[in-house]
Parts: C-alpha cells; structure tokens; sequence
C-alpha cells in the first residue's frame, strides 16, 4: 500500500510539474551582444519548452529596465515562419535592457546587450548609428529643421535665439533643437507654442556616443576614438558644415527638398562661406542670416526662391552659370534611404 502512494505522490508531482513546464516559456538571446546602430533588431527567441506551436499573438513583451522610459524604445511580438521574436530599436549607445516576455499569465525575464557600433558606410565621418533610418524620422527630422529656421524669422526680436549672430549659426541652431525632444518645457524654452509636428524616435540630442559634440569639424571617415577626440564639437563654421557635415546634391534646385541647404563662396567677404536654409512644404522658399553689415549685427531674413534666383546681385543666384553657387546640400544624417 505504501509503495503504491508513494507511485501516485511521484506520478502527481511529475503530473503538477509538467502543467507547470508547459506554460513557462523558454527564451534565447538571438546574440550575446548586438550592436547599438539604432536600427530594429530581433532581440530573443521564444519557444515552447514541450515544442507545441506558439502564435505571436499570444506573447507580450516589455522593456522593464535599462531605460528612463524613453518612449523611442519599445518591444513588440512577431511571427517569422514558425518562430517567434521579440523585436525592438537598439538604442545608439552602449546599453543594457530588460525585457519580459509574457504567455499565459506568465512571464520570463531576459537581458539584452548593446555595444558601440562604429560603421560609416558613406565614409563621411558620420557613425551609421546617427543616421536617420526611417522614412517617418527623415521627415520628422527635415519638418522640424526648416521650421524652427523659419520661426527664427518670425519670433520678435526679444523672443529670437541670441546665439544667431551669422548664417552658421541659424544652421546649428535649428539642426541641435530638431533632435532634442519636444515637450512643453522645451515649446516654452524656444518660443516654439503647441508642438505640432512629431520628434525623431532614433535618438535624441545629446544622448549619442558623441555627446554634446554634434557637428564633425575634420574630414575623414568615422573611426573608433572620433567620438571622444575632438573630432566633433557644438561648433562649427559654415566651410565645416558644408564640407563635412553634408553631402552636394547638386547644383540644380530640381532634387531640393524643404530642409536641403544652399552654399555660396564669396571671397570678397570676410566669412568667404554662406549658406541658406530651403524652406516651405514645396521647397520654394529660403531663410538666411545676413551675418554682419557694415557696423551692424546683421539680420534674419525669409525670401521666395522666384526672387532669389532674381536677385540683384548675380553673385547670390542659385544658378549653374553663378561660380560662387556651390549648389543644393543634405545632412548626412539624411544620407542612408535617399
């Protein structure tokens, strides 16, 4: 008698222990260290331990550590063929994250690592982790850009930002607070009013590998060191934004687009480089600082692009028979899906 309770007492336990198992799932790192390019990564493997089939749709997952609830990071289910991963965007500089994966009430923790991804696939001295991966955050990034040059017009005189002294300046400006993130906080601190139109997810300025160091000032392509060597600093001059900071698009307005760049070469000036910023939803407008006149600070200034290509002095047209015309420039950070 006893030995037969002692057999069903086993067979109960392997009986409780198998209901148990069956719902617990079993998750796998996809790599021990994945790269923090800010692209979307299949991050963990799920699978049932019985190996009965599982459907993404029963599986919920959530980053539970290792972020300040940054909402650009986020995990998501998904089926590919018969497995079952959890996605999410890596984040662009070294991290660790949390995730729990949940199935039938339960849940499995899993750690997930990031490591410093130093690739420049165009060779421009810009990290691939910076560069704008989606099309939602290019045009994100480009609605923000041309509209804050163009607010600068507009804000009286006491409102403007006090650091555009020159046209370098309007381009640094309005390329730092299009990347940051846009509360009320920030609406308020810059005159902005209601945020209307949507912020980058990728990233956000100064929270890269390269700090606070947001424009390259030496050529070369990127390299592991550069983001800690002087490579890159909050300033630069419009020669450095030109030539290491964007790429030519050309030397026609055709493949312009709202937030594309104009650059000239005047040598009879003191600051021989200047620039424009291409404004309006059909790319026919421009914002620029005049830099100093004469004894004065000089001026933020809005014209039609009709008129520019219509200015009195040819050496400002926009036009290939014009040698200080250097052409229509992009940011690099644009560069990858354009």
């Amino acid at each position: 008698m006893a030995s037969v309770l002692a057999l069903l007492t086993i067979v109960a336990v392997l009986l409780v222990y198998s209901r148990h198992s069956s719902r617990q799932l079993v998750v796998h790192p996809v790599n021990a260290v994945l790269p923090a390019d800010g692209r979307e990564h299949a991050v963990l493997q799920v699978v049932r331990p019985d190996g009965g089939s599982l459907e993404a749709g029963a599986v919920t997952a959530e980053i539970i550590a290792g972020t300040d609830k940054n909402e650009t990071e986020d995990a998501h289910v998904v089926q590919v063929h018969e497995k079952v991963e959890v996605r999410m965007r890596a984040p662009v500089t070294t991290a660790i994250r949390r995730l729990k994966v949940w199935w039938r009430k339960r849940a499995v923790v899993a750690t997930v690592q990031f490591a410093p991804d130093y690739v420049d696939s165009f060779d421009d001295g810009l990290p691939d982790s910076l560069r704008l991966h989606t099309t939602e955050d290019r045009a994100a990034f480009r609605q923000r850009f041309w509209r804050l040059a163009e607010m600068q017009v507009e804000l009286p005189d006491g409102e403007k930002s006090p650091e555009i002294q020159d046209c370098a300046a309007l381009l640094r400006y309005a390329y730092r607070e299009a990347l940051k993130t846009h509360d009320t906080e920030w609406a308020t601190s810059q005159h902005a009013g209601d945020v209307a139109f949507g912020s980058v997810q990728q990233w956000r300025y100064p929270e890269t590998m390269l700090g606070t160091g947001l424009f390259r000032v030496r050529p070369g392509p990127f390299v592991k060191g550069d983001e800690g060597d002087g490579a890159f600093a909050q300033f630069a001059d419009a020669h450095a934004l030109m030539s290491w900071n964007t790429y030519k698009v050309g030397r026609s307005f055709r493949a312009a687009k709202p937030g594309d760049l104009i650059f000239y070469r005047q040598l009879e000036r003191n600051s021989p480089y200047h620039s424009m910023v291409i404004t309006g939803r059909d790319a026919d407008w421009v914002v620029y600082h005049t830099g100093p006149i004469g004894q004065g600070k000089g001026e933020l200034r809005r014209m039609t692009l009709k008129d520019l290509l219509q200015h009195p002095d040819a050496r400002w047209r926009p036009v290939a028979e014009n040698p200080n015309f250097l052409g229509v420039f992009r940011w690099n950070v644009l560069r990858e899906g354009e």
